[in-house]
């Protein structure tokens, strides 16, 4: 049966890394089932944290796809160059006022049967709160990252009332929502402990057909302008403090004897000047930036990476289940993942075997999984990994059973 869906989420196609992937990819979904999907959210900004072309000097923007299943109102918001946590703060504040009123204006189209809420920021299930008591409908909150916990620990704001305040907001939503959905076994625990409700399980998925290994992996890279004998040690994604990236120019400069390993930084975000800045003071010849890398090329520049690196510090891993970890997956790719014992990143990672773990912050031992890696043969890593997305991400199994589950009228928290 063909649904109407409002999706309110400040994240959204077409940016290709992030909350902003995967929303876009299930509103995409949705339409092409046929459902009638409107989708609430801001203009692509990230990770450059700037306004992409062609939609730079918009006030708000109406788009239509899908042959009109998919409607798109884009609301306008501020965007800091230099994120702090108070600039966010007021960042997702504008974005909540301006999306408010196209929330209003939807009173008074045809009713939602189901409003999607995507966190961050945690607090937009507010405006589908306002829908549903105007209208009725049912809301799905999907957690993508625990926004307050990680703001908390990353010190992001300064003052412990500023903390309770918006702890206390966060209880009222959960406490009303119809459904609570998270990416992550430790989510659903950190969520499940907040609050006694059932959280849902509605993990990040991938497109198995899209991203899968390709043979000659070694010939890709001198495409690329590597030798076939060189390592290349890649981070690709979004380059903010959270990831900690200045251990690489460290680990770089450490390795940089080792004439064959290549590290190569690809992506935006506001920490990149920095680290270029940096690189080009401890004269690294072994360490390469590029941009984010588009929709047309990834799969063969992800295939070409012999050691992918998730990158988490030690206080957020287990607060952020990284969005590129199921891409690398699905391409068979060899990841090292800073996580530490007991978070569900490390968990999953072990009892499949498909990957390398390293204790978060941890430069030395990373350090020596690089080199442990090129002088080993992890095949069956690469296999194990290509497995799991088959079996456990593949969007044409996740999406329908999610879309499903909400939709049963048996099923409510």
């Amino acid at each position: 049966m063909k649904k109407r869906i409002l999706v309110l989420g400040i994240n959204c196609l077409p940016e290709l890394t992030g909350i902003g992937k995967y929303t876009g990819e299930m509103i995409s979904w949705m339409a092409e089932q046929g459902h009638e999907v409107t989708m609430v959210t801001g203009f692509p900004y990230y990770p450059n944290w700037k306004v992409q072309e062609p939609y730079k000097g918009n006030w708000y923007k109406a788009e239509n796809m899908f042959g009109g299943n998919l409607k798109l109102y884009r609301c306008p918001l501020y965007i800091p160059s230099k994120p702090s946590g108070l600039k966010r703060l007021i960042h997702e504040s504008i974005f909540f006022i301006s999306a408010g009123f196209v929330v209003f204006k939807m009173l008074f189209k045809p009713k939602q049967d189901l409003i999607f809420a995507i966190a961050p920021p945690f607090h937009l299930a507010i405006l589908a709160l306002f829908y549903r008591f105007c209208r009725g409908g049912r809301i799905v909150y999907h957690v993508q990252d625990l926004q307050i916990e990680a703001a908390k620990e990353l010190k992001m704001l300064r003052y412990k009332w500023m903390f309770d305040i918006l702890f206390s907001i966060e209880y009222f939503i959960l406490r009303k929502m119809d459904f609570i959905t998270t990416i992550s076994e430790g989510m659903m625990k950190k969520v499940g402990d907040k609050i006694p409700k059932i959280i849902t399980f509605f993990p990040n998925w991938v497109d198995t057909e899209t991203f899968y290994p390709l043979p000659e992996r070694n010939l890709i890279k001198t495409k690329w302008g590597y030798s076939a004998n060189d390592y290349v040690v890649l981070y690709s994604g979004s380059i903010g403090e959270k990831q900690g990236l200045d251990s690489l120019i460290r680990i770089a400069n450490r390795l940089k004897k080792r004439q064959n390993i290549k590290f190569l930084i690809c992506g935006t975000g506001p920490y990149k000047v920095e680290l270029m800045r940096m690189a080009e003071e401890a004269g690294l010849r072994n360490l390469t930036f590029l941009p984010l890398q588009g929709f047309d090329v990834f799969n063969e520049f992800l295939n070409m990476a012999d050691i992918h690196l998730v990158l988490q510090k030690a206080n957020a891993s287990d607060l952020v289940m990284p969005s590129k970890l199921t891409t690398i997956l699905a391409v068979g790719g060899l990841a090292i993942v800073t996580a530490n014992p007991g978070t569900t990143l490390h968990d999953v990672i072990k009892e499949h075997g498909m990957g390398v773990i390293t204790e978060a912050e941890q430069e030395d031992l990373l350090a020596d999984a690089i080199v442990e890696i090129t002088e080993n043969d992890y095949e069956p890593c690469r296999i194990n990994a290509r497995t799991y997305a088959q079996k456990y991400l593949d969007k044409r199994n996740i999406l329908p059973e999610m879309l499903d589950y909400v939709s049963d009228l048996n099923n409510h928290n």
